[in-house]
C-alpha cells in the first residue's frame, strides 16, 4: 500500500467517507487491528490534555501503538506548533514501524498555510489523491441512487436538470433531492 495516504478536495465530495473505508478494509484483513480514526483537533485536545496531566509519554504510546492512524482535516494543525512537532514524530514513527497512516485536507499539502515544510514534504511520501467533484453523469447516477434508497420516484430528466445546476458536491445533490 502506499504510506502516507493523502486525499484532499473540498468539502462534501467523500474524503472522510473513503477514508473510513479504507479502515474498514483494514480491519476486514485484519479484525485484531488497532485501527485508529479522529479529526485532527482531537488529536491537538489529546495531546494538550496529556501535557497538562504530565501524561506526554501516554499519549505517545497510545498513538504510537496504533495499526493504522486516520486523521481527518489535517489543516486544522496550520500555526499549531507544538501539535505539528508532536505529530511530526509521531508520523515518522508510525512509518519506521510500517504501520498505516491516511490523511485528509480541504487542500493539497503543499498549499497548507501554517504548516511546517517537513511536514508538508512528508505527506508527499506516499500517495496524495485530489477527490474531485463529481461529473455530470455521475451526479445524475448519484440522485437516481438516492431517490431509490429513499423510495422517491424521481424521473432520469428531473436529475438531469438537478444534477447540472448542483455542481459542487454529493451532500448538496442530498439537499436538492430532499427539497423535490
Amino acid at each position: 500500500g502506499y504510506n502516507p495516504l493523502f486525499l484532499y478536495g473540498g468539502v462534501g465530495l467523500g474524503k472522510t467517507h473513503l477514508m473510513h473505508a479504507v479502515g474498514n478494509h483494514l480491519l476486514k484483513k485484519n479484525p485484531n487491528a488497532k485501527v485508529v480514526y479522529l479529526h485532527s483537533e482531537r488529536f491537538v485536545a489529546d495531546m494538550v490534555k496529556a501535557l497538562q496531566l504530565n501524561a506526554i509519554n501516554e499519549f505517545k504510546r497510545f498513538y504510537r501503538s496504533v495499526d493504522a492512524l486516520l486523521i481527518d482535516d489535517i489543516q486544522f494543525f496550520a500555526r499549531k506548533e507544538r501539535s505539528q512537532e508532536e505529530f511530526f514524530h509521531t508520523f515518522n514513527a508510525l512509518l519506521e514501524g510500517g504501520q498505516q497512516v491516511i490523511l485528509t485536507s480541504d487542500r493539497y499539502p503543499k498549499e497548507i498555510e501554517g504548516l511546517e515544510e517537513r511536514l508538508k514534504s512528508r505527506f508527499g511520501w506516499g500517495l496524495t489523491v485530489a477527490v474531485e467533484p463529481p461529473e455530470l453523469e455521475t451526479r445524475v447516477a448519484i440522485l437516481m441512487k438516492k431517490a431509490d434508497q429513499a423510495k422517491v420516484d424521481l424521473p432520469h430528466d428531473a436529475a438531469f436538470f438537478i444534477a447540472q445546476r448542483i455542481r459542487s458536491n454529493v451532500r448538496e445533490l442530498e439537499g436538492a433531492l430532499k427539497r423535490v
